[in-house]
């Protein structure tokens, strides 16, 4: 059973949440008819803004800056680490250099160069256009500017090929002006110029507005844009300028870009002139210091007699080291003579003599060759014979001779060795004086000679420098590379076009959603049945449409006929336990004016067209409606009501009553004329009579009574009641008032108290509808064409 039940629960709470969501959008789709409008003006408005507004259009540029003291090596390396760290690194120079873009100098450069204080616009049938100023026919030159309203426009009409017609802002008019003269205005003196389409614009006019240097200038900083890469160690400059001409757009990033690059040029220029000037100068001065210790050198060399002091200083160093070597060979030779003579003295026993000790003298070697034959062939005669031999005597005696020329020979060769030597020492002697003096000329002329180097290395670097700082004059290259030129697409970045259709027909759905939002948030009316539900659990008998008509018609089919005819229907349901027996209905409701009069008597009419004998019963003493409602006020002059019989009891009810009169098929009982004491009257139990005779003689008894809130008429008769409709009116109603009906139905002070919502609108959504209108189609009249107008928009 929980089961089935909570399966059921979600089910209706699945059909509540459907049926509020179709009721929502019921809601809204009922003034479709205001969307499409608000689209339709919108769009329209939008299409027509777009037309005539002024376009603007988007230029970009791109740059490299050229960075001299890039850095290098180590150095880069840190740089790169600099920025992986979080350091700004190379970014630092760009943003330097963006700064002097922006700065006010340049700006004013670009401005003045090309007049962009001036603007130029051309009028057309609607808007006028923007010209630059090679493309006016006419152009301004500023002569004098007023410090105190230095911005002013003036409105040109040219007349003919010299004359023109001009108009200021404030309108101070010149017919004829002559171009070239003096123009004098509010603002400023002014020089009008012809250009090149002058001839063929006769008769078009030229409006030029003129603004301050430092005012374009301002206006120049808001609209460019110039910033760096994304990458840190770039070093690419983005320009961005947005303007409604896009050669000017372009013309004015460009002349930047140039100015910048002229305007850096220029410093380096400043730098290299500088420098050059500089070295000049000391070049001059290094040359006389140089000139000086050249003589000093010369002036040295002069006097010393000297022309190369190190050369000649090597040189004699290798002289004496050759006669130091000369004198030392001569003493070796005097030392072997001595020695060999020696030996030859001391030889008696006529032995072998050594040879090749390394004398120079050839023929003392040949001889002690020859002497040594002589030992050896004698000495072999000796093995064989004796010293008497005659061959050895001979031998002998040849071999002594020999020993004695040797001796001789030595010794003059000696005498000539000691000569010799005594001539290379004192050779020797003289060169090592010359060489002991050298250090003290050395020392002289090294201090002269380093003056002359270190004058002679400033001036060769001074010249070497002067040549480099030509070279770069002369090179000039660009501070910057031209990666994009300014360069612009022909689509607008604004307005564009399908934001701005899409934005209108946006805001054309969502301004009147907006504003329904807001009525309906605001709204505290009763709209629907689910309004009451909400507040007490009384049955609904039905929803009543709206209608024009006041009564329904015979044979009427119309949606007003069906509602009533299911109201009656639902009646029937509520009032099941009094069949065969006549019922008495009460009709009321909280305020008036929720048509309860007109409820009451539709209902009476549905329900003697159905064959029942009914008699309304006008109960409302206070506010009588009912013949008002039938069309039948007329009777109130010919008939008494209620409130006479209750004043007056003894007279028939029959005569009261008034008999089905024509077009209807019920009897009416109208309230009378209206009694101060309404009330009382009620009170005083003749009422009763009036109910007991309507059950004796009717099927029905359809009471039409007071508003329960204002008086408490109805609450004083509701216990002759079987049934009591309370009526609700949509849109008309406050919430808060359905307390009223909730108290009286917890209470019970009505009886059998049931709601029926009457004047609901199921067009705007507003409750079910089920079947009303089926089939019916000529039951409302023609209208005339405004009734329809506001039939539809509900003006």
């Amino acid at each position: 059973m929980n089961n089935s039940s909570d399966s059921k629960h979600n089910i209706n709470s699945e059909e509540v949440q459907e049926l509020d969501l179709k009721q929502l959008l019921e809601q809204y789709f009922f003034y479709w008819k205001w969307f499409v409008l608000s689209v339709v003006i919108l769009v329209l408005s939008a299409i027509v803004f777009l037309r005539y507004s002024t376009s603007q259009y988007k230029v970009d540029a791109k740059i490299l800056l050229e960075r001299e003291d890039k850095a290098s090596g180590e150095l880069s390396g840190l740089a790169e680490l600099s920025s992986l760290t979080g350091g700004s690194g190379q970014s630092a120079f760009v943003l330097d250099q963006i700064d002097v873009l922006k700065s006010r100098r340049l700006l004013r450069k670009v401005i003045e160069g090309n007049n962009f204080q001036n603007t130029y616009f051309v009028k057309g049938k609607i808007k006028e256009s923007e010209l630059l100023e090679s493309e006016s026919p006419i152009k301004i030159i500023t002569k004098k500017i007023n410090v105190k309203k230095p911005t002013g426009s003036l409105k040109f009409e040219i007349l003919d090929n010299n004359t023109l017609s001009i108009e200021e802002l404030n309108g101070k008019k010149i017919d004829k002006y002559s171009l070239g003269n003096v123009l004098t205005t509010s603002f400023g003196e002014f020089v009008i110029l012809p250009n090149k389409e002058f001839v063929n614009s006769i008769g078009s006019t030229v409006k030029v507005n003129v603004i301050s240097v430092d005012q374009a200038i301002d206006n120049l900083q808001k609209v460019i844009s110039i910033s760096p890469n994304a990458e840190k160690q770039s070093y690419i400059v983005n320009f961005s300028l947005t303007g409604p001409v896009i050669e000017k757009s372009k013309l004015i990033v460009n002349e930047l870009i140039k100015q910048y690059n002229q305007d850096v040029s220029d410093d380096k220029n400043k730098v290299t002139l500088a420098t050059s000037r500089f070295i000049s100068s000391r070049l001059q001065l290094i040359g006389q210091d140089l000139d000086n210790a050249d003589k000093k050198v010369q002036d040295f060399k002069s006097s010393n007699n000297v022309t190369d002091l190190i050369a000649e200083a090597e040189l004699s160093l290798k002289t004496l080291t050759d006669a130091d070597k000369e004198v030392l060979e001569k003493r070796t030779q005097l030392q072997l003579v001595d020695y060999m003579r020696e030996s030859i003295q001391s030889n008696s026993d006529l032995e072998l003599l050594p040879t090749n000790i390394g004398l120079q003298d050839q023929s003392i070697e040949q001889t002690l060759v020859e002497y040594n034959k002589l030992v050896l062939e004698r000495d072999d005669l000796l093995r064989s014979s004796t010293e008497e031999n005659p061959v050895v005597k001979n031998l002998t005696d040849n071999i002594k001779s020999v020993n004695k020329n040797l001796i001789t020979s030595l010794d003059n060769y000696r005498s000539v060795l000691g000569l010799s030597l005594n001539n290379s020492e004192s050779k020797r002697n003289q060169l090592q004086g010359k060489v002991s003096a050298v250090p003290r000329q050395e020392l002289g002329f090294k201090d002269i000679s380093r003056q002359q180097k270190i004058v002679e290395s400033i001036y060769l670097f001074l010249l070497e420098k002067r040549e480099e700082n030509e070279i770069k004059a002369s090179a000039q290259p660009d501070v910057l590379k031209i990666i994009d030129s300014a360069y612009g697409s022909s689509v607008p970045v604004s307005p564009k076009k399908s934001v701005i259709v899409l934005g209108a027909l946006i805001a054309g759905l969502l301004i009147p959603f907006v504003i329904l939002y807001i009525k309906f948030l605001l709204d505290n009316k009763v709209q629907s049945r689910r309004d009451v539900e909400s507040v007490f659990p009384a049955p609904i008998l039905g929803e009543i449409p709206a209608s024009e008509y006041p009564i329904i018609k015979d044979n009427d089919r119309s949606s007003l006929a069906e509602a009533i005819r299911i109201l009656r229907t639902n009646i029937s349901f509520m009032l099941s336990a009094n069949k065969g027996k006549s019922s008495v209905i009460y009709v009321t409701s909280t305020t008036s004016g929720e048509g309860k009069s007109f409820i009451a008597t539709n209902l009476a009419k549905i329900l003697a067209m159905s064959g029942k004998k009914v008699l309304l019963l006008g109960a409302d003493i206070r506010s009588p409606k009912v013949l008002d409602y039938l069309g039948l006020s007329h009777l109130q002059h010919t008939n008494v009501g209620i409130t006479q019989y209750l004043i007056n009891p003894e007279m028939p009810i029959a005569e009261i009553i008034i008999r089905k009169p024509a077009p209807y098929d019920f009897d009416i009982i109208y309230s009378g004329y209206i009694a101060p004491n309404p009330a009382e009257l009620l009170m005083n139990g003749h009422f009763e009579e009036i109910i007991k005779y309507g059950r004796d003689n009717y099927d029905y008894v359809i009471v039409d009574t007071a508003p329960v809130s204002l008086v408490t008429d109805t609450i004083l008769i509701s216990e002759f009641a079987d049934l009591t409709i309370y009526v609700c009116r949509a849109n008309y109603l406050d919430k808060r008032l359905l307390n009223v009906p909730k108290e009286l139905y917890n209470q019970n002070k009505l009886k059998n108290l049931a709601v029926v919502i009457n004047d609901v609108d199921f067009k705007r959504g507003y409750g079910y509808g089920y079947g009303y209108g089926y089939g019916y189609g000529d039951a409302q009249e023609k209208k005339s064409t405004w009734e329809k107008i506001r039939s539809v928009f509900k003006i």
